[in-house]
Formats: structure tokens, sequence, C-alpha cells
């Protein structure tokens, strides 16, 4: 028996001892490759030395200074690093514990910076079906996804969605990337001025959609036509990199990829890669800018936002994966991962849709290939899946709801950047006996 209140109170989980590079070892011994990072965290897997140690040295030096009385050595230089290497013109880092933290912080940002700017009318979010953007009360109103917000719903404060950037199920087959883009943007347009173009503080994306639907990529030019349109109106952009930025798609910055910087931008798991639990929101200069020339005080906060312990692990973080080149090896792991199970899944009648950036890969499961018919949620393939990969010493990331929120499984694989090709291929092996071995207990049903 427990006393610990866990997700899933009713589920026996296996008690983890011990990390070994991307592996995870239980009580009883058994190793897991760890392919999803936990949840998109761990990009230097379980045991990098030199982040410990760096860990170390902090918490002797200094573990925690409250940042209403100090700043810290260890916090400026991870603010500098940031602001160096982050798209144009996001000169400025609001530290949080967190993703939902870091969307709670741009969402305040957002609103303060046009009370401030003298347009305290722009009161509304607009955000997309099939997103995901924290679980604090704030984040959850914006985010997409169905399931997560019924539950809430009467506690949220509102927001707008318009359709998701998910070529797979929603460009039609007579429109080309560019026609399918335009679409889109034309909607949040549309939208901008349903609810008054003088109203709107903010539009928000995960820049490559994370958990809800699975590794979803943009197609070309979207970005570009969203920055255009949020531009036209005075609409500020946030992307949310809290899943795929900080090296996870083979960019510091999944945005660099679609020539865009945004207004805010939030980024956590891959920031402390599982050393420590931090995010960030980074702010443009013209909001900071505002802000310090008006009311000179963001009226936000929490108790650890630049925790000095968190800031030396993720800059040391930050080091480890400029020293190995690691960005190099997400390009060339996450092309091979994504050659590799379309090779293993090629035939695959259950297999839609094989997607995502760098090592930040999804892969969709429908009833038949040809006609994309998700599998009745009532079965929860995906649930099937995880228990099949954890029986294999794989752990993947899935989850139901893919298409729609009700309907639709897909697994989310996020391994760690210091992968090898050989343990590449075993993720891949490993993973296909678990979706062949969930698909063999539906039929026995």
């Amino acid at each position: 028996m427990t006393t610990i209140f866990h997700r899933a109170p009713r589920a026996s989980l296996p008690v983890a001892v011990a990390g070994d590079g991307i592996e995870i070892i239980d009580a009883d011994g058994k190793r897991y490759i760890d392919a999803s990072g936990g949840a998109a965290v761990s990009c230097l897997g379980h045991s990098d030395q030199r982040v410990i140690d760096a860990i170390k040295r902090q918490v002797q030096q200094l573990p925690y200074a409250h940042t209403s009385f100090f700043t810290t050595a260890v916090a400026e230089e991870l603010a500098e690093r940031l602001a160096e290497t982050s798209p144009a013109g996001l000169d400025h880092v609001y530290f949080a514990s967190g993703g939902s933290e870091a969307i709670e912080g741009a969402l305040k940002l957002a609103r303060q910076y046009f009370v401030e700017k003298g347009e305290p009318e722009r009161r509304h979010f607009i955000a997309r079906r099939q997103s995901y953007h924290g679980n604090t009360l704030g984040a959850l109103a914006i985010g997409g996804n169905a399931w997560r917000r019924e539950l809430f719903l009467p506690l949220l404060i509102e927001a707008h969605h318009v359709s998701p950037c998910y070529a797979y199920r929603e460009q039609r087959s007579d429109e080309t990337e560019q026609a399918y883009a335009q679409r889109l943007a034309d909607e949040l347009e549309s939208k901008i001025l349903e609810l008054g173009a003088e109203s709107v503080a903010a539009f928000v994306a995960e820049t490559v959609v994370g958990a809800t639907a699975g590794a979803v990529p943009p197609v070309r030019e979207y970005f570009r036509k969203i920055r255009a349109v949020c531009d036209k109106y005075g609409v500020l952009l946030i992307l949310d990199e809290i899943m795929s930025g900080m090296g996870r798609t083979g960019h510091l910055f999944a945005c660099e990829e679609d020539g865009v910087a945004p207004d805010l931008l939030t980024i956590a798991k891959g920031l402390g890669a599982g050393y420590q639990p931090i995010g960030a929101t980074l702010v443009s200069d013209e909001i900071y800018r505002t802000i310090v020339a008006g009311s000179g005080f963001f009226q936000h906060g929490h108790t650890y936002i630049g925790h000095a312990t968190a800031c030396a692990a993720a800059l040391e973080v930050q080091r480890v994966i400029a020293a190995d080149n690691l960005l190099a090896n997400v390009v060339a792991r996450g092309e091979q991962l994504r050659a590799s199970l379309r090779a293993r899944f090629a035939d695959h009648l259950h297999v839609g849709d094989i997607r995502g950036r760098g090592l930040f890969v999804g892969v969709e499961l429908v009833q038949h290939r040809e006609k994309k018919t998700p599998f009745s949620p009532d079965l929860k393939l995906h649930a099937l899946i995880k228990r099949e990969a954890m029986q294999r010493g794989l752990m993947v990331y899935p989850m139901g709801g893919t298409v729609d929120g009700q309907h639709g499984d897909h697994v989310l694989l996020a391994p760690p950047f210091i992968c090898t090709d050989r343990q590449i291929e075993t993720i891949v092996e490993r993973l296909g006996d678990a979706v062949d071995g969930a698909l063999r207990s539906l039929d026995a049903l």
C-alpha cells in the first residue's frame, strides 16, 4: 500500500531505483529503455555525471535564495545564455518551475503588457483545438485538449479555439501545403475579427504539437502566415515549446526551422533534462520595456522562480548539449528513427501516420490505413500499447483522443539526445512488438 496520491491510484507501479544512460532500472533489476524521455523531459538520459556534479556544487555553495531579495550568478548566466541563443528579439527570461507555470507567466505578461500600453480592452486569447499547454487553470483554459478540460470547464476563463495544423487529418487531398496554411491563417483572421481585433491579446500555439496529438509538425509557411496575421492586428504570438524546444527537434528552439520569432516563448522539460524542475518564459524586448517604463513591476510570481540549484542544472545541460554536439545527433538519430519506423510498419494495416521532427516522433494508429478510421475509444488501444511496451522494457508515451479529444490513438516517442543507432533500432523493434501484442489482445476480446 502507498500513501502517495498517485495520478492513477488504482494502478500498481514499479519502483524506479536507478538510472543508467537512457535506461531506468526498477527495484527488481529490470531495465526499461526510456524512449519517451518520461514526457519528453530526459534529453540527457538519467546519469550524466557533469550535470549531477554541477547540482552538487551549487547546493554546497547556495541551494536557494528568494528572488524578492537576491539574484544569483548562476541564474543570470543561464538567462544570458538563453537570450543569446533564442530567436531574434527574445532578450529577457522569466524563470518558472515548469511548463504550466511558464504558460501562466506568458498569459499574464501578455495581459499586463496591453494594460501598461493603454489597451486594457485586449483580453481574449485564441489557441487551437487538440493542443495542450498545461494543467493549471489558466493553461488548461487556453488548451484544446477536450478530455483534460471537460471536468473543469465551469472553472476556466473564456478562451477561443481554431483549427490545428494537422495535415494528416485536415489537409484536403486537392490542397497544397501553402493553400492549407493560408486557409488556417484565414481562419485565425476571421476569429480575430469575430471577437473584435481591438479585444484580442494573443494567439497561442505549440510549435510542434506534443502529447495531445502526437508530434504533429506544422506545414511549411504555416507560422509565417500566422505571424503575419498577428502582426496585422497587433496580436501577440505566444509559442509553446515546452515539449518541442531545447533541442528536441534538432534546433535549440523549434521555431527556428519555421523562420519565425514569437513575442513570448515558453520552455521547460528539456531545459533541465529532469535533473531539476525548471521552466522559463522568453520575453520580447518590447514587452519588457513597456512594463519597465510603466509600473516597473510584473504582477506575478512563484516561490521557486530562479531557483539557484535548478538554474545550475539547466545551465550545465545546455553546456553538455553544445559540448557534445548533441543537436547533430538529434537530427541523425531522428531521421533514423522515422525511417526505421516506416520500414517496420510499411505494410501495417493499423499504422496510419509516422511524423515529427528530430527525436520528437508520433505514430498514429488506425483501424484501416486507407480510410484513417480511428479505433473505438472503448478499446483503449493506447493503454494496451503502453502495457505491452513496459512488459518488453520500453517506455513510450501513448495517448487517446488524438483526433478530436475522444477518438484516436497515438504513441509519442522522445528518446534522449544521447541515443545510439543501435538503441534506436532496439526501440523500433520493441515498439513494433508492443503494437502487435496490443492488437492481438484486441483480437482475443
